[in-house]
């Protein structure tokens, strides 16, 4: 994977349950990391078929190891304006280089985006 073909910026996000002064609680976003990705949308090349079993990832996502910071399915990808949940991260090649993540792209219940 060669640097010029992670031609876009992502936040890799983790959503914090945050009590202000008086108590009452809300959610916020934590960015733990701004990175260069690729991003490979879901479509019919034999790359996607065999990764049939994660039918519900739309969006692949290919970036270098970030030292200190561990990715999890419970964390959020923030691309191109959209919002993307992490369903599976796997060490590409076992390296401890790049990481592969597949994701859901999160839709709005009012509609798509």
């Amino acid at each position: 994977m060669s640097y010029g073909r992670m031609n876009r910026t992502a936040s890799i996000v983790e959503t914090q349950t945050v009590q202000d002064s008086e108590g009452f609680a809300s959610k916020e976003d934590v960015t733990l990391a701004s990175i260069r990705v690729y991003r490979e949308g879901r479509h019919g090349s034999e790359r996607w078929v065999n990764l049939a079993t994660f039918s519900e990832a739309t969006d692949l996502f290919r970036f270098r190891k970030i030292p200190g910071v561990t990715v999890t399915t419970g964390q959020t990808i923030l691309c191109d304006g959209d919002r993307f949940d992490i369903v599976s991260v796997e060490d590409v090649k076992g390296r401890g280089m790049y990481l592969e993540v597949l994701a859901k792209k999160v839709v709005g219940s009012i509609g798509e985006s």
